[in-house]
C-alpha cells in the first residue's frame, strides 16, 4: 500500500466554535474562529505525530494537512 502524501481533516462550525476533527488520526480540537481552529489542529497533529513512525502510520515523511469545510446550518 503506498503511503499518503495528506493527512485529512473536517472544519465544521458548531453554534459558538469551529471544531476541526482529524479523519486519519484521533485528534479533534476547537476554535472561536476559523483561524484559531486551525492553528490548534495543526499543533494538536503535531504533538500527536513526536515520536511516532510516520511510515508505520502510512504517512510519508513531508505530509500536508488536507481540511474539508462543511458548510450548512445545525440548527
Amino acid at each position: 500500500m503506498p503511503l499518503r502524501q495528506a493527512i485529512r481533516a473536517t472544519l465544521k462550525k458548531g453554534n459558538r466554535y469551529y471544531v476541526a476533527l482529524c479523519l486519519d488520526l484521533p485528534v479533534v480540537t476547537q476554535g472561536e474562529t476559523m483561524e484559531e481552529a486551525m492553528t490548534n489542529l495543526e499543533e494538536a497533529i503535531a504533538f500527536h505525530l513526536v515520536g511516532e513512525d510516520l511510515e508505520a502510520l502510512g504517512f510519508v515523511a513531508q505530509h500536508e494537512l488536507q481540511v474539508d469545510m462543511e458548510v450548512g446550518n445545525d440548527a
